[in-house]
């Protein structure tokens, strides 16, 4: 597996040379969300489609 830092320059080579540093920022900020979630999987702290899908159609319920 690829360390942080390593990812990091990873995105920042791909990048093109005139982004932004609040570009970089948002890059970097979304790849350790989602980084954050697959740990989160990993440890099984994750939510099931199913459930999802459950929750959402119980908020449509209550809209209607």
């Amino acid at each position: 597996m690829m360390s942080d830092k390593e990812a990091v320059m990873k995105l920042v080579k791909r990048l093109p040379s005139d982004v932004s540093l609040r570009e970089i920022v948002r890059e970097i900020e979304f790849i350790a969300a989602v980084k954050e979630g697959l740990d989160e999987i990993d440890q099984g702290k994750g939510v099931s489609i199913e459930a999802v899908e459950q929750m959402i159609e119980a908020e449509n319920v209550k809209l209607l």
